[in-house]
């Protein structure tokens, strides 16, 4: 009976030693995991819209830049006092009570704020002004639109960073008249600057490749190209020139040949560099040039 209790005893043992090397194995497996496991990263700083759009585009935010005869609204928390309207003069400064004159030209309205709200804490007029710029009227930075577009006008740079196709949709896009080339003049570096603009390809392309407006700039919309047809075709007259168009295309907007329109003989006249007008007997896929004019002979047959 001692045997059998002694037998007992060993096994329940040996058991127990099993489950503790287990649970050794276990314990040591899971620290090798949570070490080779990638640390969380730490939660990034909270950032405001404006921060959150420049760190996605890689560009900063788009404040409007104070210009000569922007008017301006200030106003002090508390303080009717120091609140009053005034106008950027043309050297980009204001007049404001107890600071004198201040330089705001090419600073943004809140960083306006700023410079009022450190001037008159520094000067101990207010212990913690609060300040509020309100832009009443557009005049500083303006571009002209004109030419074919539906609204033809003065429009103000509202935003840095405004760009061609901004100011074409303030004047309504593109008249039904116009050509899809844009050509825009202005200044850069204090030289002329001139470049056209092909739209289609713009569209198309790129955001980048969208010019950035300055203060003066001017954009102009030329008239559509044309074309004329006349003689034995269907539709005689005006039509619209479009990109790389050939003489056989021109008579199929035209609508054909009569049944007494022939091919032979046809001449198209072009206006040289010198004025003169010339002619041409074309072929089928010549492409025209805005002002050409196509006759179609009659077939003496």
């Amino acid at each position: 009976m001692h045997t059998k209790v002694m037998k007992l005893l060993q096994r329940c043992l040996g058991g127990l030693a099993l489950l503790a090397l287990t649970g050794a194995a276990w314990a040591a497996n899971d620290t090798a995991l949570a070490a080779s496991a990638p640390t969380s990263p730490s939660p990034s700083p909270i950032t405001s819209p404006a921060q959150a759009l420049a760190t996605a585009t890689g560009t900063p935010s788009r404040d409007y830049v104070l210009g000569p005869g922007d008017v301006l609204r200030i106003s002090v928390f508390q303080s009717p006092e120091l609140s009053l309207d005034a106008r950027v003069s043309e050297s980009g400064n204001i007049s404001y009570p107890l600071l004198g004159t201040l330089a705001v030209g090419g600073k943004s309205p809140s960083q306006t704020e700023a410079h009022i709200a450190k001037g008159l804490r520094d000067g101990g007029f207010v212990r913690e002004p609060q300040v509020s710029v309100l832009l009443m009227q557009v005049k500083g930075n303006q571009v002209s639109v004109l030419g074919s577009v539906n609204r033809p006008g003065r429009y103000p740079i509202e935003v840095a960073g405004m760009r061609l196709t901004d100011a074409l949709a303030q004047a309504g896009g593109i008249a039904p008249g116009g050509t899809d080339i844009v050509t825009l003049t202005g200044s850069r570096d204090g030289k002329p600057y001139a470049v056209d603009i092909d739209l289609p390809r713009l569209l198309s392309g790129k955001r980048g490749d969208d010019p950035v407006l300055r203060d003066g700039d001017v954009l102009y919309v030329d008239r559509v190209p044309t074309v004329y047809v006349y003689g034995d075709v269907q539709r005689p007259g005006q039509m619209r020139l479009e990109r790389d168009m050939n003489v056989m295309q021109a008579l199929a907007a035209g609508g054909g040949l009569t049944q007494r329109g022939t091919e032979k003989g046809m001449r198209l006249h072009r206006r040289a560099a010198d004025g003169n007008t010339e002619q041409i007997t074309p072929k089928m896929t010549d492409r025209l040039k805005d002002g050409d004019v196509i006759f179609v002979r009659e077939s003496l047959f």
